[in-house]
């Protein structure tokens, strides 16, 4: 079992910066890559990063390629997302999650473990 806790999410310029953080307790040495999602309202949960837990291979949507970056610091089992010009279509609830799985598909159903998740709103 494994606690995923998000932090760092508020309201931001367009143009703005943002990192989210994700802190994972419990048996996280068992994680094959940790993500990040997000879930504006009245759309579906949508992929943005991933990262390989041993590996360190980072992937990201098209949409934030280039503006976000996703990082992570094993010694302190947490995943950052850097979050650069910001968009308003950027405005979501961002959930960090865990997969398990190997290969996995950059879809929600291949996440097993989530966090709570925190907003972010960009505005002017």
């Amino acid at each position: 079992q494994v606690q995923l806790v998000e932090s760092g999410g508020g309201l931001v310029q367009p143009g703005g910066s943002l990192r989210l953080s994700c802190a994972a307790s419990g048996r996280t040495f068992s994680s094959y890559a940790m993500g990040w999602f997000r879930q504006a309202p009245g759309k579906e949960r949508e992929f943005v990063a991933a990262i390989g837990w041993s590996s360190g291979r980072t992937y990201l949507a098209d949409s934030v390629k280039g503006r976000f970056t996703i990082s992570r610091d094993n010694a302190e089992n947490t995943v950052y997302l850097q979050m650069n010009n910001l968009k308003s279509e950027d405005t979501a609830v961002y959930y960090c999650a865990r997969t398990l799985r190997a290969p996995w598909r950059p879809i929600s159903a291949d996440f097993g473990s989530w966090g709570q998740g925190t907003q972010v709103t960009v505005s002017s």
